[in-house]
C-alpha cells in the first residue's frame, strides 16, 4: 500500500474513525484502524462491540492499493503534528509510514487476519434532515440517564411513524422527560410518497452514541436512518456508522404529558436563562431555584439560597389560568431544560408545587416538551 494525501484530509478522517474505538480493551486489534486503498479511495474504519465508523475521502494518488491495520489513536497523534500539506503513506514490510514536509513516522502493523469484519448496514428506513436531526438529538440528551445499572434510561428512544411521517426522540432519567418530534421521509429504494406509510420503528439508542453521531455527520443535506432488530445505522456524505441497539423500552410520555387545565406562564428566554444562572450561585448542592408568577404584576421572581445567603431578580412574565402560582426546581435540572430552547419565548405549563411542570416553545409548542417534576419550594 501507498498512497498521497492531504494532512487535513486524512487527520479528519482518522479522527472521525477513531471516536468509536476503545479506550482500553482486552483485544489489541481493536484498538486498530482500518485503511484500505483497494476501491481507489481512502477508506478508514473502525469499531469496538458496540459501534462503528467506515468513512471514505479522495485520496491525491493511490500509487499502491492495498489494506493496512495500526493503532488507531496513535495514529490520530501522528496526524494531529503533521505538518500542513501533503502527507505520503506507505507499508514497507511490517511498517506502516506517514511521512510530510521532512517529517517521517513509523507505525507498527497489527496482524489483519485477527480484524473482525465491520458490520453491514441495517436496513435503510429513512431520511433526514441532518441539521434538525443534530439539532433534535442535543435537546433531547439532556435529559437521558447516567446510571449504567439502568441502560434503558441511558438512551433516547427513537420512534419513526410512516403514517404521520414523523420522527419522535425521547430521553428521561425518571425525574425529567425531553420529547422532540420533526419530519423524515422513507428513503429505502422506494421514491413513491406512500413508501413512509409502511415504515414504523421503536428502538433505543445510547444517548451518548447517538450525540457522537449526530454531531459528526455535519449540518447539510440527508442523513439515512437504517434499523434492524440489533442495531440502528446511519450514512451521510461518505460517513457511514452503527450502534447496538439498548435493550429495553422508555415509559410512554403520552400521560405524563397531558397536564389538566394547567396555569400558563409565558416569558422571556434569554431572560429567564440568565435569571436562573444568576441567583443559583447560591443554590449550595440541590437546593432548589422558587419562580414565584404573579398575574397581577405580570412578573416572576426567582430567589434562591437560604436564612442570610439568597439572591433574587424579578422578570416581567404574564400569567393565565391563575392569580398566583409557586414553583421550584432543581437549578441543575431546569438550566438543562431551558438551555435546550431556541425560541424567543417559552410557554410554562404550572400544575403547583411538588406537581408536573411543562416547558414548551411558543411558535411550535408541540414539536419540543420537556417534562420537570416540581419540588417543595423552600422557606427564604
Amino acid at each position: 500500500m501507498e498512497f498521497r494525501i492531504e494532512r487535513s484530509a486524512l487527520t479528519e478522517a482518522v479522527a472521525w474513525a477513531a471516536r468509536v474505538l476503545p479506550v482500553r480493551s482486552p483485544v489489541p486489534v481493536l484498538g486498530g484502524l482500518l485503511l484500505d486503498t483497494e476501491g481507489g479511495r481512502l477508506r478508514v474504519s473502525g469499531l469496538d462491540c458496540e459501534a462503528s465508523a467506515r468513512i471514505d475521502v479522495e485520496a491525491a494518488e493511490i500509487l499502491r492499493p492495498g489494506k493496512v491495520l495500526v493503532m488507531g489513536r496513535r495514529l490520530l497523534d501522528i496526524c494531529k503534528v503533521l505538518p500542513d500539506g501533503p502527507v505520503e503513506c506507505a507499508v514497507e514490510g511490517s511498517r506502516f509510514t506517514v511521512s510530510g514536509d521532512g517529517a517521517r513516522f513509523g507505525l507498527s502493523v497489527l496482524p489483519l487476519a485477527d480484524y473482525p469484519a465491520l458490520p453491514s448496514l441495517p436496513q435503510v428506513r429513512g431520511a433526514v434532515d441532518a441539521a434538525e436531526f443534530a439539532a433534535a438529538v442535543a435537546d433531547v440528551a439532556v435529559a437521558a440517564g447516567r446510571d449504567d445499572t439502568l441502560p434503558a434510561l441511558t438512551g433516547i428512544r427513537l420512534g419513526l411513524d410512516g403514517e404521520t411521517g414523523t420522527m419522535t426522540l425521547a430521553a428521561t432519567d425518571r425525574y425529567r422527560f425531553a420529547v422532540r418530534t420533526l419530519p423524515w421521509k422513507a428513503t429505502a429504494g422506494d421514491p413513491s410518497p406512500d413508501r413512509s406509510a409502511d415504515v414504523s420503528a421503536d428502538v433505543i439508542v445510547s444517548a451518548r452514541r447517538l450525540t457522537e453521531i449526530a454531531r459528526s455527520l455535519g449540518r447539510s443535506g440527508l442523513v439515512s436512518v437504517a434499523l434492524d432488530t440489533g442495531s440502528a445505522g446511519f450514512e451521510h456524505a461518505g460517513m457511514r456508522t452503527t450502534v447496538r441497539l439498548l435493550e429495553g423500552r422508555l415509559p410512554r410520555h403520552d400521560k405524563l404529558f397531558a397536564l389538566e387545565s394547567p396555569a400558563v406562564a409565558v416569558v422571556d428566554r434569554a431572560r429567564l436563562v440568565e435569571a436562573v444562572k444568576r441567583v443559583s450561585v447560591v443554590a449550595d448542592g440541590d437546593s432548589p431555584v422558587q419562580m414565584s408568577f404573579s398575574a397581577a404584576d405580570n412578573s416572576v421572581l426567582l430567589q434562591a439560597g437560604y436564612e442570610d445567603d439568597v439572591a433574587s431578580q424579578r422578570l416581567p412574565a404574564t400569567l393565565e389560568g391563575a392569580q398566583e402560582m409557586t414553583v421550584a426546581f432543581n437549578p441543575g435540572y431546569l438550566a438543562d431544560a431551558l438551555a435546550s430552547f431556541d425560541e424567543p419565548t417559552l410557554r410554562l405549563l404550572l400544575m403547583g408545587a411538588g406537581q408536573r411542570a411543562m416547558i414548551t416553545g411558543e411558535a411550535e409548542p408541540d414539536t419540543h416538551r420537556h417534562l420537570l417534576m416540581s419540588v417543595k419550594p423552600p422557606l427564604m
